[in-house]
């Protein structure tokens, strides 16, 4: 705090600096000085720099609840986040970047193993969020349609056929076939596939290994092992592998998660990687590029989504857009250590 609120705490006055004693500070209007505050676009960098150090100086804070009552509006976008998922606090940091640059704010609701979607959708809600992104949901698109009708809905990461509504998603089964199509250039055969469970995501990504290995001529050495998100999937997986008659020379896993079960399992049993089995996952998430993993993966581009949800959710709210719009982003193989030519 500056000088002047610390001079105030001295003098034993605690009374909370308004907004007027800010723009009288820098010599601007309180409507100019509250633009700057709530990070709206518009005044210049110098102006904002300004207000920001005069605010600092004399001690003064947002009032949000306030500023809510007065605007009737929250200026706030809820997203719905798993905590599980690495991908998704990689998500949230970009939401977070983009929400502020428009002069919005973020209101997080978690997933966890014992509270589901819509209980997580009825507390952004309850927040008085005034648009929802949700990042993979899973509920029926029928459902998501409804919730539509009571604030925006923007839905991440998720393929929702015929159903108005906005999304923005990578190309899921595009990305796995461009891992298979790596593989199968690097001389691989028998690759196999660890499934990442139930959902359209799941199913996308299923499809694309499926639809590329037999683009290849490979129908034959399809194989598709049970899994989900999870590290302990991947290991589940691994171990089965381990446990039949010959390995694979190559392992594709629903996600990063899964894939470094896949590789804490190989490495306990001695097998090594890329030497014996190559490795790849997909999302490109920050444990991927740890140097203990080096895992070869997708990138599912999490700036890119955050900035187009951030910008559908802005032009539902104050441009009044309609019509919904899907975005579908082209993923990005990411090369690592983990595969290599197979021995």
């Amino acid at each position: 705090m500056g000088e002047v609120g610390a001079e105030r705490r001295r003098n034993g006055v605690h009374k909370r600096p308004r907004l007027e004693e800010v723009a009288a500070r820098v010599g601007l209007s309180t409507a100019s000085v509250s633009l700057v505050l709530r990070g709206v676009p518009g005044p210049s960098e110098k102006t904002r720099q300004r207000v920001l150090k005069a605010a600092a100086d004399l001690g003064y804070q947002v009032d949000r609840t306030a500023s809510t009552l007065a605007s009737r509006r929250s200026r706030l976008l809820g997203v719905m986040v798993d905590v599980h998922r690495p991908f998704h606090a990689e998500l949230v940091e970009h939401l977070h970047t983009a929400a502020e640059g428009v002069g919005y704010d973020l209101v997080l609701s978690s997933l966890t193993r014992t509270r589901g979607e819509r209980t997580a959708v009825e507390t952004l809600l309850a927040f008085r969020s005034e648009a929802l992104i949700l990042l993979g949901p899973t509920m029926p698109a029928d459902a998501l349609v409804a919730l539509d009708n009571k604030a925006p809905i923007i839905a991440v990461g998720r393929r929702i056929a015929d159903a108005a509504l906005d999304v923005v998603r990578t190309a899921d089964d595009d990305g796995v076939g461009q891992v298979v199509d790596h593989l199968v250039g690097l001389g691989h055969r028998a690759i196999t596939y660890v499934d990442g469970g139930k959902g359209v995501i799941a199913t996308d990504r299923r499809r694309g290994y499926r639809t590329a290995m037999r683009r290849h001529g490979l129908d034959d050495r399809v194989r598709v092992l049970h899994g989900d998100h999870t590290e302990a999937a991947g290991e589940r997986a691994a171990r089965k592998l381990l446990d039949g008659e010959r390995l694979p020379t190559a392992v594709v896993t629903f996600n990063d998660q899964s894939a470094i079960g896949v590789l804490a399992a190989l490495a306990r049993a001695g097998v090594s990687v890329p030497g014996q089995v190559s490795v790849a996952g997909y999302d490109d998430d920050a444990l991927s590029r740890l140097s203990c993993f080096n895992l070869t993966t997708v990138s599912q581009s999490a700036r890119e989504q955050a900035q187009h949800a951030v910008t559908a959710a802005v032009e539902r709210l104050d441009q009044d857009r309609l019509a919904p719009r899907e975005v579908v982003l082209t993923p990005r193989l990411v090369l690592r250590g983990t595969t290599a030519e197979p021995a």
